[in-house]
């Protein structure tokens, strides 16, 4: 899955140190996590229920174009923020994402049949700790990553380009340089991602908080999801 990225912000020069722009900031900051926590445990929940309703997940696994179907929704729901995030209501904008985080949890259920809990538990925990360090670099340095992310985007782009290729070649080595590499770009993308909220949160109006915590959320839910499912290609044990 692909990561969306806010608008380019403007130029990096340095933060405020004005205490009441400092405490918006901070508190969008908080709704960017709140919601992006909550977006995660509606993901779990989902993809729980799914596998432990047998004709759910039987039906999941059994019919790819139900898998088709689940990615292309997301996408469009994706698609679909980035177009008209301005022009909806921040409750609508937020109850997409949601809708967003429920469906993305029904397509990542049958993970569940292929690696065992205690590994997917174990590489939780890792990518929590990886995205959490990250994530307070990019809140606080005061080095420009704009470079970075550029550069990340790139890869990314590079990336997605490869996977597919090797849908055809099934080379077993490229699959773990993919995966290397995709650990690599999002560890990369949660600093960024951080960072370009923050930055735009400081320059946004109060009207404008509720939509910026929302794509934040997103973001950051997106670099969380594909890291855990890179790391999990290393991390994760084969219930066979």
């Amino acid at each position: 899955m692909s990561n969306y990225n806010l608008q380019t912000p403007p130029p990096f020069n340095g933060y405020t140190d004005e205490p009441k722009l400092a405490q918006a900031t901070s508190s969008v900051m908080r709704q960017v996590y709140v919601k992006m926590t909550l977006g995660m445990l509606v993901t779990a929940f989902i993809s729980l229920f799914c596998v432990s309703t047998p004709s759910v997940i039987h039906f999941l696994v059994y019919n790819r174009w139900c898998f088709w179907g689940l990615f292309i929704a997301e996408i469009a729901i994706v698609f679909f923020l980035s177009a008209r995030l301005t022009r909806m209501s921040s409750q609508a904008a937020t109850g997409l994402f949601y809708l967003f985080a429920a469906i993305n949890g029904a397509a990542l259920s049958p993970i569940f049949l292929i690696y065992t809990g205690a590994s997917i538990a174990k590489t939780f925990f890792i990518t929590a700790g990886t995205f959490g360090a990250m994530s307070v670099y990019g809140y606080f340095t005061t080095s420009d990553l704009t470079k970075w992310g550029t550069y990340l985007i790139y890869a990314l782009f590079g990336l997605i380009i490869v996977s597919l290729v090797n849908i055809f070649t099934k080379s077993s080595t490229l699959d773990w340089i993919i995966s290397g590499a995709g650990v690599l770009i999002f560890i990369g993308l949660t600093a960024w991602d951080t960072q370009t909220v923050k930055r735009m949160a400081a320059q946004a109006v109060p009207s404008q908080y509720g939509h910026l915590a929302t794509i934040g959320a997103l973001n950051l839910y997106l670099d969380f999801i594909n890291l855990f499912l890179y790391l999990l290609r290393f991390f994760g044990s084969s219930r066979d």
